[in-house]
Formats: C-alpha cells, structure tokens, sequence
C-alpha cells in the first residue's frame, strides 16, 4: 500500500551519501538531487544513508538537511528523513503541548491509525527524546480535562492483538456496551475508554458493523446526532473510531481540509503524506478520489509550487 518506488538497482547506502554530500556543496543546495535520493528510498535504506552519511563526514544528515533546506520543503524532507518513531515522538510531543484540536487528532492518529508495534517504538522515543513517558505528559497537559485525558491515555498506552480473530459474541455483546453510552450521551463511558483502548482492531471492525447492522446507523454517525454537551470530546471520538476503523478515511479527509479555502494548511498536508506514504497512501488515494471526484495528485499540483510540490509528488507515486 506504500506509494514509494524505489530503483530497481539501488545504489549503496555510500554512493547516495557522496551524492548528497555533493549536493549540499557549491553556491546553491541541488533540491532536485536531494529528492531524487531521499525521496525514492524506503525507511530502511533512509536509516542506512544516514548512518553512513555520519560516518563518511563526521556530521549529522538531519542536521545538515536542517541548515542547507527551508520552508515547507525543508520540513517535509526532514521530516520524512527522520527515524519513523522517533518523527512521531516528535509529532506528539509538540500537538501535546499545543493543546488544539488538530493537535488532539495529531496524537489519536499515532496512537489509534499505528500498528502495535510501531506505537511501542514512538514510547520509547519519546522517553529517550523528552526523558518523561507520553502517558505522564498527557497527564500534566491536560489535567484539567478529565475525560480527554483518560481517553488519550488509554489509547497511546495500547497494545493491541494484532490478529485476524475475533470472538463474535463478544464483540456482539460489546457493540450493545457502545451503543448503550452513546444513546446516554456518555462517550468517555468507561465501557468505550475500555474498548476502545483495548480491543484488536479486527474486533473493533466486526463489534462497529455488528453496531450498523443491529442498530441501523454507523456508531460514528449515531454519536453525531446523540452528542453531549461537550462537541469537542464528541469530535474527537469520532475521530478515534475512523482512525481505528478506517484511516484511510480520516487522512482523505485531513489532506481535503487542507486544501479547500484560503490558503494551504502546508503542516497537515505535509503530515499526512510524509507519515503515510509508506503505510496507506494507496488506499488514502483511492478513498480521496472516490469521495472529492478529483485525485490527490492533482489538488497537490493546484494548491502547493517549487520543490515543496515536487517532494510531495515523488511520495505520492503515479496515479
């Protein structure tokens, strides 16, 4: 589902080095070499380029990356150079400390749209990087938000089953917990901090089908016409359940929103494709052009220029 092409005969993690080293030379920085390199190479041969890199010339390629590249277009191949979890960490660290809503839903994506594993390794990051754990952090941010906290809580301290079984009845029985807690308007109802903090993803899938089926309207949407008071707590459920249930749906979504209107919201654009294009961005691609009538490639070449655009492109493959 990666939309990343990688040469057939890849050159060594040495001779890609050289050529960025060469490309940082000289009177103006060579963009176009940079993403010929980086931007059609996998995290693993990223990893083996920087290493090597360091070796070769006694300095970091993060950070020469930093000082050669600017702007949009230097966020996004930094970002996209970065260690995957380490870049998450990251992510989650600055929306934790920002407190908005995008932010909120910058941490329920890391946290509910990765795998298990992929999860435990941003932890990890985060506490190497920041030397206290995301659950502590979420804890002090946003103590004066009890609901939100326990929720975010639970599901960046997750680790799910990540098999294809599920016990049916369970999730049967489940289903009813969740629709009995959105009916009372409880969407941080412990049975749904539970569940959703807990339960595989392929049980969650059957548990909200089951939902639609028995119920006669998605749980997403049934959340929506019985919300509480508080919409923010409400939104940010929904999201969760998309991100659980069907990611490639919420970052259509979040690449959309960052096009339409006045200007480009060049962070969240850059967000969902840098992290995604070597998870789901095949999918995000068929879903963007089934629900916009229009490609993501192409709303990408309207709305953004220069090299910035031409990065972005290279992640998002052809057609």
């Amino acid at each position: 589902m990666s939309t990343i092409t990688v040469p057939d005969t890849l050159p060594s993690p040495e001779e890609d080095s050289q050529r960025l080293r060469k490309a940082f030379e000289g009177w103006g920085t060579d963009k176009k070499a940079i993403i010929e390199v980086l931007g059609h190479r996998d995290s693993r041969h990223r990893a083996a380029i920087a290493r090597c890199y360091s070796l070769l010339y006694n300095e970091s390629l993060l950070e020469r990356l930093h000082s050669e590249l600017s702007g949009d277009f230097g966020r996004a191949v930094t970002l996209w150079t970065e260690n995957p979890s380490e870049r998450d960490a990251k992510l989650a660290h600055e929306a934790i400390k920002r407190k908005g809503d995008r932010d909120i839903c910058i941490i329920l994506e890391i946290a509910c749209s990765s795998s298990p594993e992929h999860l435990i390794a941003v932890r990890k990051s985060y506490c190497s990087l920041f030397h206290s754990s995301l659950e502590e952090d979420i804890e002090s941010y946003f103590a004066c938000q009890q609901q939100l906290k326990q929720f975010l809580a639970s599901v960046v301290s997750s680790y799910r089953y990540d098999g294809d079984h599920v016990d049916k009845q369970l999730a049967k029985s489940e289903a009813k917990k969740l629709f009995d807690a959105v009916r009372g308007k409880q969407p941080c109802h412990k049975d749904v901090v539970r569940i959703l903090g807990t339960r595989s993803k392929a049980h969650l899938k059957f548990a909200f089908k089951y939902y639609k089926e028995e119920y006669g309207i998605s749980i997403e949407e049934d959340i929506e016409c019985n919300s509480s008071d508080d919409k923010k707590l409400t939104s940010i459920m929904r999201v969760a359940i998309t991100c659980l249930e069907y990611p490639e749906k919420h970052f259509a979504e979040v690449a959309k929103n960052s096009i339409v209107g006045l200007g480009t919201d060049e962070e969240s654009l850059t967000g969902t494709i840098v992290t995604r294009a070597e998870i789901d961005m095949k999918l995000i691609k068929e879903e963007y052009k089934r629900r916009y009538n229009t490609t993501l490639k192409d709303d990408v070449i309207g709305d953004t220029s220069g090299y910035y655009k031409d990065f972005l492109l290279t992640l998002l493959g052809t057609n």
